[in-house]
């Protein structure tokens, strides 16, 4: 059974390759992300793909997707759902909101306010969600797939740090290239290629998948090593402490006193040395 997942896994990333184009680690960290039960960050600029790659592992996977596009005007109600009197029963009825999905697509999350933004806490990291003193779970599997656009751009709201945390990944896409820009340019239009895409795994084999990585084996030399890397980011001299990220293991998202930014628990080895030789 395992074996099988595994392939399947395997087949999925190859459709993802079809359609993002020229991004195979991205698609691949994406993946890891979705089977290890987190949450994934995506940041980069408009028109990178990163609206693309979260329907194409909705459909890969098979999932429930929905998509909020974040404005400065949205109030938690209009992502968490809101209670309204019918006036036939005489009671309130809820209406559950778009979080009430299997993959939660946060399109350019950092566009609305923190009031908004902090909607989403309890629901990425206890997959539930409490609305009007009623405490009501999320859809299995649950992932939240955010996009934001650079600080730099007009209009945006930094997440705080308790939101930061609640994501295990933060990748970049970056331009495309050249190669796979030429390719872009002679298939043509795109925007209905994720139709094409066949689910190779259902939700209930995903959640299986998900259970299987948690039962991975990690020595405790492993957990040692990596707990003195996280120690040595926190208080070594080598990292501008401006600029670090700090949440709950693994989800430590770190930025050297050069340029670059990288996960701990992907790059670890990388970074350890990079530290070291500074």
């Amino acid at each position: 059974m395992a074996e099988t997942l595994v392939k399947q896994v395997q087949q999925a990333c190859k459709q993802l390759d079809q359609v993002i184009l020229g991004k195979p680690q991205q698609i691949r960290l994406a993946v890891t992300c979705l089977l290890s039960g987190g949450h994934l960050l995506i940041e980069d600029l408009p028109g990178m793909g990163k609206t693309t790659l979260a329907h194409a592992l909705a459909s890969v996977f098979d999932l429930a997707d929905t998509r909020i596009q974040f404005t400065s005007d949205m109030l938690p109600a209009d992502i968490l759902g809101v209670s309204v009197f019918d006036a036939s029963s005489g009671a309130f009825v809820f209406h559950p909101g778009p979080v009430f999905t299997q993959l939660l697509l946060a399109d350019e999350i950092n566009r609305t306010t923190p009031k908004t933004q902090s909607a989403l806490l309890e629901a990425m990291e206890e997959r539930q969600v409490t609305q009007d003193g009623e405490t009501r779970p999320l859809p299995e599997p649950f992932f939240v797939i955010a996009t934001q656009n650079p600080l730099t751009q007009f209009g945006t709201f930094p997440l705080p740090e308790s939101q930061l945390d609640r994501f295990l990944m933060r990748v970049n896409l970056g331009y495309p290239s050249p190669e796979a820009e030429r390719q872009l340019l002679a298939r043509g239009e795109t925007l209905n290629r994720r139709h094409t895409i066949k689910a190779l795994l259902s939700p209930a084999q995903l959640v299986e998948a998900q259970q299987a990585c948690l039962a991975v084996h990690a020595s405790a030399d492993l957990i040692s090593y990596v707990q003195r890397l996280v120690q040595y980011t926190v208080k070594g001299r080598a990292l501008v402490m401006g600029y670090l990220r700090v949440g709950h293991w693994p989800c430590y998202v770190v930025r050297a006193a050069g340029p670059g930014c990288m996960t701990v628990n992907m790059w670890y080895l990388k970074m350890y040395r990079a530290c070291w030789k500074r």
